[in-house]
């Protein structure tokens, strides 16, 4: 670019009446491309439509194989709040939660990664303003004394100088089709996905530390029941060795009576495996070693809650991931605008201003002032289709984002209608699981009976023990398959969340939360 360098005059100097004028002649074309900043030749992003049912399937009554309907509970409350996790009124399981969203690792990892997103934007807005630059020089310089003439009688010239430079640059691209402005919104878009994703993040992990808690405690509940179920086999053995050794029953029965006490045992020893194991990943979400980590055991009696389910359209705006994923087709619109600048000419306005001398005294005086301005515009003539083959990849990037749009949303509507069918299922199998366990206790009782009497072999009680052994352990299992399955249905309601929690593209350009 060609500088224009300012000739300083003397206040008789003519050239002082045309400065006004060589200043609006430099003025006009900066001010032209200032009102041209208001041009976007980016595509206005427009949010998918996406069909959503009236109602959920599962959500209305259902008739059950023995002709009972069945429908789940409506509670005053028409959606969930904040502290989901506070609808099972376990004290134990509120105290966790709180310290899994102050110490868990996959939880500071995503906060990380929102403010990094959140830095983004703050970079890409630099770029509405100019930069600045200052620097000193100092050289001393001196010259070929083959080169230095002198006049007649006197000494050659010193061929020795120096130069003081003192420069102050200013460049600033103005952004005339929207090419920075789509940038912000991308990298706000960005931060606003970066920001969902925390708050999955977060719906994932504390939906985990539920569902291990009751899974932790099924594992006490089993461990009770087998507890108990070893005394009671330990009662049989010693009746059986007394009917023995009195001659009315034999050796057989002793074994077998034997085998069913060392199952028990072993089965009982095999749920203390679980149970740590759950425990060991409970410590992992809090934050905690699991060497120093403990709960007190405590049998499974939480009962599943009525939970508010809504209809399916409010899953658009109440789950995260439904949230990320239509924030990352506004940021996938937004860099098809950047692109799309690209077929623009690009101007910039570059200056420098300064203090040029030759000897320190004069450095920063008045005569030593310079400076220049002007713009440069450029625009390129062929690519070899390059800018084609961009915008049609940013295009197909977009198309893909409205594809995984969809499919999420299709998903979070199968997740509630499977979570929804396994609570009304596993509600009705738990009553006939019950109703089994009745049948087998009183199938021991009779067993009992008729062995004490001597009208039949221990193989009766043997077999009824086992019965009733394993239908209390399916009742205990689909117990807690029941609670995770609650759980689960509200992490596929969003678990309280909904999308005014999440920061407008001004918020997510603000310095901190």
């Amino acid at each position: 670019m060609k500088h224009l360098l300012k000739s300083w005059s003397s206040p008789g100097d003519t050239r002082e009446i045309n400065k006004p004028r060589r200043i609006a002649t430099l003025a006009l074309p900066i001010f032209a491309l200032l009102g041209l900043q208001g041009c976007n030749v980016g595509p206005k992003y427009v949010r998918p439509a996406v069909s959503a049912p009236s109602t959920f399937k599962e959500s209305g009554p259902q008739q059950a194989p023995n002709g009972t309907v069945w429908k789940p509970a409506q509670p005053q409350d028409a959606i969930l709040r904040g502290k989901w996790w506070e609808i099972y009124q376990e004290p134990e399981l509120n105290s966790l939660e709180e310290k899994l969203n102050i110490s868990n690792q996959n939880i500071a990892r995503a906060f990380e990664n929102f403010m990094a997103a959140r830095a983004q934007v703050q970079q890409a807005r630099s770029n509405y303003y100019p930069t600045l630059s200052v620097g000193v020089s100092y050289a001393r310089n001196r010259s070929s004394q083959s080169q230095t003439t002198a006049a007649p009688g006197l000494s050659k010239a010193n061929p020795n100088s120096n130069a003081f430079n003192l420069p102050f640059d200013v460049a600033w691209e103005p952004d005339l089709w929207g090419r920075v402005r789509n940038t912000v919104r991308q990298t706000a878009n960005g931060a606003q996905v970066s920001s969902a994703d925390l708050e999955n993040q977060k719906l994932t992990e504390q939906a985990n530390l539920a569902i291990f808690y009751f899974e932790l405690r099924g594992e006490d509940a089993l461990e009770d029941l087998l507890r108990k179920t070893v005394e009671v086999d330990r009662q049989s053995l010693e009746l059986t060795r007394v009917l023995y050794k009195t001659g009315l029953d034999n050796d057989e029965a002793v074994a077998q009576a034997e085998i069913t006490l060392k199952s028990s045992q072993a089965a009982l020893t095999n749920v203390g495996i679980a149970r740590a194991q759950f425990e060991h990943a409970i410590a992992l979400l809090v934050g905690e070693p699991a060497s120093t980590f403990s709960i007190p055991v405590k049998p499974l009696t939480t009962q599943v809650p009525d939970i508010p389910v809504g209809l399916p359209s409010d899953l658009l705006e109440r789950r995260p991931d439904i949230a990320s994923a239509e924030r990352a087709m506004a940021e996938a619109n937004a860099l098809i605008g950047v692109q799309k600048a690209a077929y623009y000419p690009t101007v910039s306005i570059t200056g420098t201003a300064g203090f040029a001398a030759s000897t320190f005294s004069k450095w920063l005086t008045s005569p030593s002032r310079y400076w220049s301005l002007g713009p440069t515009a450029s625009e390129t003539v062929f690519d070899g289709g390059l800018r084609k083959s961009t915008m049609a990849q940013f295009t197909a990037n977009y198309n893909a984002d409205v594809a995984n749009y969809k499919q999420v949303v299709l998903a979070a509507f199968q997740q509630t209608e499977d979570n929804l069918a396994a609570l009304r299922l596993l509600t009705q199998e738990i009553e006939q699981e019950q109703e089994t366990v009745a049948s087998a206790q009183r199938f021991v009782d009779v067993a009992s009976v008729r062995y004490k009497t001597g009208l039949d072999p221990y193989l009766n009680v043997f077999t009824a023990q086992a019965i009733l052994l394993a239908n209390q352990q399916s009742v205990i299992s689909l117990r807690v398959q029941q609670m995770t399955s609650s759980v689960q249905l509200i992490e596929s309601l969003g678990g309280g969340w909904d999308v005014t929690q999440l920061p407008t593209e001004q918020q997510a350009q603000a310095k901190r939360p």
